[in-house]
């Protein structure tokens, strides 16, 4: 059974869309929004037309009206029967709505959607002060009224050479005392500092652990009588930072501690620890290059010493006590030799040259060159020629020649070695290294720490942005679950 549309409806009427057809997914859409306005519960868009169907209601024409639902509740007649009804009294057409139920619709929708509103706005600002205002709260009421008040000391060091800028000249003097010139020996002076080893030597000599166990310190910053080396590295790493800057060639340090004093304590002993650390880098260098230069000077000694006893042994073996003098000696009896040699020629030659010369004196003069000759050649052949007796003075002396330049080469050899000895015991004596500082540790005369205000904004951003990421998450996945 089919409504026909009222009389009563105004011709001035505004022209509604094309209903969808029969069977089509809007049209099974339009007719399960009509059951449920009706109090139905259809299982599916199919359902939902079938039932409309059976009350004798048309799922593209008929309005669903407050008498359909009424119609549609327990304890009232079939659908035919509440249709002939409403036909029978002579009521308007169900398409037909008066101004004051459209008002009171739109109200009831409003009053609706301003519930759901202030429902979830409700729920959000409870979620809001569960997750975000109680935590931040908590956080700021412990910052300002719980935790205990630290002091800040801050210094600045740099690790310096002597002879930077000095032994060089030119460019060369302008880049040795460029902050790349220290980096190697600062960045091992700051992993020195964040060192359990550092830790361990403050705490031996000034006691680290036990300041950060007094009683007058709140139990989140307080150290347990029972802590671990390793508990007591975590507090050092956060009470003392080291920061090194490579583009000036500066190490920061910060120290905090409880008291103004212990902290500029705990820096002053930071320091010396820096500076022993810094003396102790060049140190297995300089006493290498010591040992190195001292081992080649004793080798140059000995050598120096064979050196000699080579000699000696020579001018024992061959009984020369100098090659020079002794071929000096030789020479002058050879050249004694041969001036009679040539005397005695020119007697020869005087008395030839007489018209009667006396046979006797020729030949007493002829003997004569006869013995200085032999005994020119005998001298010159001891000093060229060697036999298995004796050797020969030429041999002698280049030996002994020989043997004296070895000598000289190692004494040479010896001065050099004893002047690299000199000046690696000079290198040894004296500090390659030094630590400055540029910013000598003063103690505070007001707290530094905490930054209330600075930790409370931080500790508010980080839970707004966790419940951001939560809520985020969770409806992502409630999304990918009900799809």
């Amino acid at each position: 059974m089919t409504r026909e549309p009222s009389a009563a409806t105004p011709l001035h009427a505004p022209q509604k869309a094309a209903p969808p057809e029969k069977g089509t997914p809007a049209y099974f859409r339009m007719a399960r929004r009509k059951a449920v306005r009706m109090g139905l519960s259809p299982s599916s868009g199919e359902e939902a037309a079938k039932m409309l169907e059976e009350r004798g209601f048309d799922v593209t024409r008929d309005r669903v009206t407050m008498l359909d639902q009424a119609a549609s509740q327990p304890g009232i007649a079939s659908g035919g029967a509440a249709v002939a009804t409403k036909a029978g009294s002579g009521l308007a057409s169900p398409d037909f709505i008066s101004d004051a139920e459209r008002i009171s619709d739109i109200a009831k929708i409003q009053k609706s959607i301003a519930r759901r509103r202030q429902l979830r706005f409700f729920l959000i600002s409870l979620r809001l002060f569960f997750f975000v205002v109680l935590p931040t709260w908590l956080v700021g009421n412990y910052f300002y009224n719980y935790a205990t008040q630290m002091y800040q000391v801050d210094s600045q060091m740099v690790i310096q050479k002597p002879d930077t800028g000095a032994a060089q000249g030119g460019l060369g003097g302008l880049l040795g005392g460029s902050a790349g010139s220290n980096l190697e020996d600062s960045m091992i002076v700051q992993g020195f500092l964040n060192s359990r080893e550092a830790m361990m030597k403050l705490d031996e000599q000034n006691g680290f652990i036990e300041h950060f166990q007094q009683e007058n310190i709140d139990e989140i910053q307080r150290l347990p009588p029972d802590a671990s080396m390793e508990d007591a590295y975590a507090k050092y790493k956060k009470y003392v930072k080291i920061g090194y800057d490579p583009t000036e060639g500066v190490i920061r340090m910060s120290v905090i501690a409880v008291t103004p004093e212990k902290a500029a304590e705990f820096s002053r002993a930071l320091i010396r620890f820096a500076e022993e650390r810094v003396d102790k880098l060049a140190a297995p260098v300089r006493s290498d290059q010591l040992q190195g230069a001292q081992q080649n000077y004793d080798a140059a000694e000995q050598a120096v010493l064979d050196a000699a006893n080579e000699v000696l042994d020579l001018q024992q073996l061959r009984g020369v006590f100098s090659a020079d003098a002794e071929i000096s000696g030789q020479m002058a009896i050879l050249n004694n030799l041969e001036s009679q040699l040539e005397q005695k020629r020119l007697q020869l030659d005087e008395i030839n040259s007489n018209e009667e010369p006396n046979r006797a004196q020729v030949n007493a003069i002829e003997r004569e060159i006869s013995g200085l000759t032999a005994r020119i050649a005998e001298r010159r052949a001891a000093m060229l020629t060697s036999n298995d007796a004796s050797a020969s003075l030429a041999r002698t002396s280049g030996e002994l020649r020989i043997a004296e330049s070895n000598l000289e080469m190692r004494q040479q050899l010896l001065q050099q070695s004893l002047s690299a000895l000199e000046s690696a015991r000079m290198e040894a004596s004296r500090q390659t290294r030094y630590l400055s500082l540029a910013v000598a540790p003063v103690p505070p005369d007001v707290p530094t720490h905490p930054q209330s205000l600075q930790n409370t904004l931080l500790a508010l951003a980080l839970f707004f942005g966790l419940y951001i990421f939560l809520s985020l998450t969770v409806t992502v996945l409630r999304e990918q679950i009900g799809s």
